[in-house]
């Protein structure tokens, strides 16, 4: 009787053991399909990148697109950073990595690449993820994903995309985490924070989140929108009586303003601003791609997601 419980004992041990090489094994293939031999016109670069798509929800066929960018200096002792950008409906690869915070830039021909060397991943492991799904080369089957989406769903299915994510990438799964984002982001990142940290109470295979950063926040309208208004006219782009007039005239927290307060943004932006850039406001202004310099029709309004997005 001993015999026979010490051989089911072996057994099962060896199923087990077989359960767990199959696993890993399955993760090393999935992570090697996704692998990045090189980008057209890339120089040649000493880390390892991957991407892929992560489905987050089978029925409806979501499936969010990510970009690893691993860090060239040791970077198993290095955090993860995953990077979200805003909108909402901007793409974190063509926004966060390609022109902010990413290892290369796109140079003046678009004929190839170059290292940025104030890259992110000299000190991270960097993570781009395009949500919500419908954003950059993040898709969907069901058309109505399009319509109906929110900050909610965006946060679920962010969590679904990390949790699959880690499965592909054990390495990662006790590795230290950080969040970060711009703009809209200001509701993902802290949303997905929360949604980490109620995922952790049940799990056991927590998710070793550390910290959250968003630059240029979008948080609350109010105060979003006060902000800006006296931004330009602590910095002089305004005049004390525009100024004074949109403070006495606009309601900042409504997402719709009056035709009053409407025409009062468009005078300070078109009479006022001179041509400059509002988000850089000590530099020269970029071209547009004739040649031509951005006039200042082409600045956006401070944030009011029923007429302008924000990036």
């Amino acid at each position: 009787m001993a015999n026979n419980t010490q051989i089911l004992n072996l057994i099962s041990m060896a199923l087990l053991l077989l359960f767990v090489s199959n696993s890993e094994g399955h993760s090393a293939a999935e992570e090697e399909a996704d692998r990045i031999s090189a980008l057209p016109g890339q120089p040649k670069v000493t880390f390892p990148q991957f991407s892929g798509y992560v489905t987050v929800n089978k029925v409806a066929g979501r499936a969010l697109f990510y970009w690893l960018t691993e860090s060239p200096n040791s970077p198993s002792s290095k955090p993860l950073v995953i990077w979200l950008n805003g909108g909402p409906g901007c793409s974190s690869v063509a926004y966060g990595a390609s022109e902010e915070i990413g290892p290369f830039r796109i140079n003046k021909s678009a004929s190839g690449l170059y290292l940025n060397k104030f890259s992110w991943n000299n000190v991270a492991n960097l993570l781009f993820l395009e949500t919500p799904a419908g954003v950059g080369f993040s898709y969907t089957n069901r058309s109505s994903d399009l319509l109906d989406t929110g900050d909610r769903r965006t946060a679920m299915d962010s969590l679904e995309f990390l949790i699959r994510w880690l499965d592909r990438f054990p390495r990662y799964k006790n590795r230290e985490v950080y969040i970060t984002g711009e703009s809209y982001a200001g509701h993902y990142v802290p949303q997905l924070a929360r949604q980490i940290m109620v995922y952790n109470k049940k799990s056991k295979h927590p998710i070793n989140l550390k910290g959250i950063m968003v630059g240029n926040a979008v948080t609350d309208n109010y105060y979003d929108n006060l902000g800006t208004v006296t931004y330009w006219w602590s910095h002089a782009m305004i005049s004390d009586k525009t100024y004074q007039q949109l403070i006495n005239t606009c309601d900042f927290r409504r997402q719709k303003e009056s035709n009053e307060c409407e025409s009062l943004y468009s005078y300070a932006m078109d009479q006022e601003f001179g041509n400059i850039d509002q988000y850089n406001i000590y530099a020269p202004p970029c071209n547009n791609s004739d040649g031509s310099r951005f006039t200042r029709h082409s600045m956006r309004l401070p944030n009011r997601p029923h007429s302008v997005p924000i990036s």
